[in-house]
């Protein structure tokens, strides 16, 4: 064989190859990996996964690919991302604090996307003396032990010039918090929506701080095991492109929303209304922002002795791939 036909023999192997490696790059087929069932942890208080599970978006853009949707109920945050460590579901959504406290534990989570957090509050019955948060000093102040409102308490008393060692905490789940609250047996509380909006519309209770004020606001997140990021990134980002459609609309429709919510939670709709009428509705990546917030989360809850080692948040951070 001569020089110029090993040349085109060779020139058309190498275009093959480059049209192969083009097609296998392109949207997710079921001939990429994918696995046969995909995960998801979420809360009754997490509209927008409700909505997804009543909608069936996620199954719809999976089933093409021959992929299932099983869904896990949690009642908070921490719980889900213990499941989620233990490989027990692949993805799901909590506030800002829970990753940290995952991250520290050495659980191998990712965070994939990031969405406005629900509208938090510092609430105080009717009642109280307290009028600000420097009355706090020497008062029960409750929160959930390792949920976003820990780190709204925490922000919070900062602003007075106070730590968590001027309070005394009490680690209570919104419901129990509650029961607390309305009997008398704690001074304050920092919950978020829709607890929040109950708190004001049920119970009367008094707002001295709240996260309109953007030296209190942070984000939600959603999270994956990094397993499951690693193998299946095209599945992940189709499921991440599903939300981010349904959160957007559902923003458009936020008196909906609260009839669905509501049917799902027990909680009336009234509340939820309050409270979507407050919330921001988007999905969007993980910025250098949101990494430095939660950095300084990190570095303060170390500096507190809350967690027990430093973190580098940067370096669980998943990028979604190119060209999808």
């Amino acid at each position: 064989m001569d020089i110029t036909r090993i040349g085109r023999h060779l020139g058309a192997a190498l275009l093959l190859l480059s049209t192969l490696a083009a097609l296998s790059f392109s949207a997710p087929s079921s001939a990429q990996a994918q696995p046969k069932e995909v995960r998801i942890g979420f809360q009754k208080g997490s509209a927008i996964l409700v909505l997804a599970r009543r909608q069936q978006v996620i199954e719809n853009r999976l089933k093409p690919l021959g992929i299932n949707v099983r869904w896990a109920e949690f009642q908070f945050g921490p719980p889900m991302l213990e499941a989620m460590g233990a490989g027990a579901i692949d993805l799901g959504s909590v506030g800002d604090t829970p990753p940290v406290f995952a991250q520290a534990g050495g659980s191998d989570l990712v965070y994939v996307a990031a969405t406005p957090s629900a509208e938090h509050a510092v609430l105080v019955p009717k009642h109280s003396p307290i009028r600000t948060l420097a009355d706090l000093k020497g008062k029960k102040l409750a929160f959930g032990k390792g949920s976003s409102a820990q780190n709204v308490a925490l922000k919070a008393l900062a602003l007075a010039g106070l730590t968590f060692k001027d309070i005394e905490p009490v680690y209570l789940s919104p419901a129990d918090a509650t029961a607390a609250f309305n009997g008398g047996n704690i001074d304050a509380w920092v919950v978020w929506d829709p607890y929040y909006a109950i708190a004001q519309e049920h119970y009367g209770a008094r707002v001295i701080a709240d996260t309109s004020d953007k030296r209190l606001a942070s984000a939600s997140y959603y999270l994956a095991h990094r397993t499951f990021a690693d193998r299946y990134p095209q599945v992940l980002a189709a499921i991440v492109d599903e939300l981010s459609r349904l959160t957007e609309k559902a923003g458009r429709d936020r008196a909906g929303l609260a009839s669905i919510a509501a049917e799902a939670t027990g909680i009336d709709v009234g509340s939820w209304r309050t409270a979507f009428d407050r919330a921001g509705f988007t999905v969007g990546p993980v910025t250098p922002t949101h990494v430095l917030q939660q950095q300084q989360l990190a570095d303060a809850f170390l500096s507190l002795a809350i967690i027990p080692k430093k973190i580098d948040v940067s370096e669980i951070v998943w990028h979604a791939p190119r060209g999808r």
